[in-house]
């Protein structure tokens, strides 16, 4: 078994980060402008990353698939962004921020990259409030912060419920302003398909241009990969319709190890699912449970005559109702991270306590309303009232919401070294796309966190640790033959596709597979269902490759083709995370083994034997993947049962 090399400095855990940049290696301006760096993603974490890199000096290709990079995916993040800035001096650190997202990610991230995390997270802000970003201020002038799940502190800077639009946007403009001055090159409207490895080091991308059918390479000193999760395997999904996880799952292709596969995070505040034809969730942002109370009818009759149409919320007494968070969790209440309150939503759903179709519980606002006024709840939360209310055609100020628990963001991705460098030389993942941060369960408001910490203040110095090096390499031609041989990968792969022209739809894989991947790899499972799951896909991927129906043609405009790359991504994807899952045997954050729960149904881990990132190793289409284990050493907090009642 290969032995995983983290790189995590030596000193004190409060100083690794100091230590390291003062010991890094640099690129001197001149030699930047030698050096080119490619970047897949314009997201929170690729758009920073872009900016900051060709700031610096450095020559930057920036890829996206949307037409503009103001389209990312992380214009959807609603509620907040996290810093240990204290400004509510209600008792908030660095140390504090570093403890809370290792203990809500279930004792299973890495101590050093949470600290930094933590430590660079005020810095995000500065940067962000020097771009224009409009946050939320207090009576004082000072900027305003709210409390999120898994605190007992007000540390989430937000832009009322559009946090993620107004950061998005100060990204997108550090990136136009390089796209103007020439120092970065964007390709919007491409695809990357495959990686290209030049002597073992990444070297460049093939990509497809998604307008003309085209397969280009690209070659860069590295690679940077930002394109976010793949919760999208599951087809109904918080996540955007177009986002993949096919660029992470292509590189782990070429050697990269992809850690914690089975670690997907059920967000507990989204808009139940409506009918057999929708195709995407909605999410109502996790600040709702600042002021909102989640509870069901105390009665089972009272639940099912709300079911029936009999019953109106509203006419159920308050001696009727279950705040079930608040009862279970007295000290965190409905700020309760969010893999525990997805799982309490379950159980009180499956225990036949559920409305609407019976998978749904309310959050309801009478109580912030008649405490604060309709006013101060519109200026917090009006535009998610607002968006609620266009899709489910109720008005929230008057009926409590209905949510249930759904996919959201994944924590597995591409393993990192310290230095956001995967096992292949030269190729990086950032944001989403890595694993490095949140272990088995990411607290609110920390994916906008790493994403702008990762592309703002970590890749930028860690980066040149490696391009040092590079200063004498010369450009490549693209002629060479590792590119010439990655395009023919890519377009094989395609014409194999076309030439199939089975009598099923993408989207009939895509529906079939997601439901079976919720049902047995999603909110909890079993050992039986993560055998079955195994078998099923494998049948899946194989009904796949003889069945599938491609209209058009590769040489143009072709929307099922992109998809359909994606969905068979997604297979092989599911695969891998029930491989994972099953190997786990414990419960931790987002992982939920049925056979291993505490009596009070809480998620019980097995520290003594599973106390480490799975990483694995991609072997070929017929054999299984290799499982290699980074060990996790805490030294600088005590690992304990996590306890959200006190």
């Amino acid at each position: 078994m290969a032995k995983l090399n983290s790189k995590i400095p030596e000193g004190p855990l409060s100083r690794k980060w100091s230590n390291y940049k003062a010991e890094q290696r640099l690129v001197n301006p001149a030699n930047k402008r030698k050096i080119d760096v490619i970047v897949v993603g314009t997201g929170l974490a690729g758009a920073s990353a872009s900016a900051s890199l060709a700031e610096m000096g450095f020559n930057v290709k920036t890829f996206c698939y949307q037409d503009s990079p103001r389209r990312a995916h992380s214009i959807a993040a609603q509620g907040g962004i996290n810093a240990a800035k204290n400004y509510q001096n209600d008792g908030d650190s660095v140390y504090r921020l570093f403890y809370d997202t290792i203990k809500g990610g279930d004792y299973r991230a890495r101590e050093a990259n949470v600290y930094r995390l933590a430590e660079v997270s005020g810095l995000i802000i500065d940067q962000c409030v020097a771009q224009g970003v409009p946050f939320a201020r207090e009576y004082g002038g000072l900027l305003d912060n709210r409390s999120f799940g898994g605190a007992q502190v007000s540390r989430t800077f937000y832009a009322r419920g559009q946090t993620g639009q107004q950061l998005l946007l100060g990204a997108y403009s550090a990136l136009m302003r390089q796209v103007n001055k020439g120092t970065v090159k964007l390709f919007s409207r491409h695809e990357m398909l495959n990686l290209v490895v030049v002597d073992g080091k990444a070297r460049g991308i093939i990509a497809r241009d998604m307008v003309t059918g085209k397969i280009e390479r690209h070659f860069g000193h590295a690679v940077v990969i930002a394109t976010g999760g793949y919760g999208n395997a599951f087809f109904l999904s918080t996540n955007a319709m177009g986002s993949n996880g096919s660029a992470a799952w292509q590189v782990y292709k070429k050697g990269a190890f992809f850690s914690n596969p089975a670690y997907v995070q059920i967000h507990p505040t989204c808009i139940p699912v409506h009918g057999d034809f929708q195709s995407k969730l909605t999410l109502m942002s996790e600040s709702l449970r600042n002021d909102g109370r989640i509870w069901v009818p105390k009665k089972k009759e009272d639940a099912e005559a709300i079911r029936a149409g009999k019953l109106k919320p509203t006419q159920i007494a308050e001696e009727d109702r279950d705040y079930y968070l608040e009862r279970r969790y007295p000290a965190f209440g409905n700020l309760v991270p969010r893999d525990v309150a997805s799982r309490a939503a379950k159980e009180r759903c499956d225990a036949g306590y559920g409305v609407g179709s019976g998978l749904a519980v309310y959050l309801d606002f009478a109580d912030a309303i008649n405490r604060l006024g309709r006013k101060v709840v519109e200026e917090r939360y009006g535009n998610l009232f607002q968006m609620y209310e266009k899709i489910v055609d109720d008005n929230p100020y008057e009926t409590p919401m209905m949510i249930y628990p759904a996919i959201h963001y994944t924590m597995g991705g591409i393993w990192v070294d310290y230095e956001l460098m995967t096992t292949i030389p030269g190729l990086y993942a950032i944001g989403e796309a890595n694993f490095s941060d949140h272990g088995a369960n990411r607290l609110g408001a920390s994916a906008l966190m790493q994403g702008l910490a990762d592309g703002y203040f970590v890749l930028p110095y860690t980066i040149q640790n490696y391009l040092a090096d590079d200063i004498l390499t010369p450009r490549m031609t693209t002629n060479e033959k590792e590119f010439v041989d990655a395009e023919e990968e890519v377009t094989s792969r395609i014409d194999r596709m076309m030439q199939i022209n089975g009598k099923l739809s993408v989207d009939h894989f895509h529906k079939k597979f997601g439901l079976q991947l919720w049902d047995l790899v999603g909110m909890a499972r079993t050992k039986e269902s993560l055998e079955k799951a195994l078998v099923s896909f494998k049948e899946m991927r194989k009904a796949f490759w003889t069945d599938i129906k491609i209209p058009g043609s590769k040489d143009e405009f072709n929307p099922e083709l992109e998809k359909a790359a994606r969905v068979a991504d997604f297979i092989e994807i599911g695969e891998l995370m029930a491989r994972d899952a099953l190997m786990r045997e414990e419960s931790c954050g987002g992982h939920f083994r049925e056979e291993h729960q505490t009596e009070e149904g809480e998620a019980q881990r097995n520290d003594e034997k599973y106390m480490f990132v799975s990483a694995w190793e991609y072997k070929g289409e017929s054999q299984e993947p290799e499982l290699h284990k980074e060990e996790l050493i805490y030294e600088n907090i005590k690992v304990a049962q996590r306890n959200y009642k006190k």
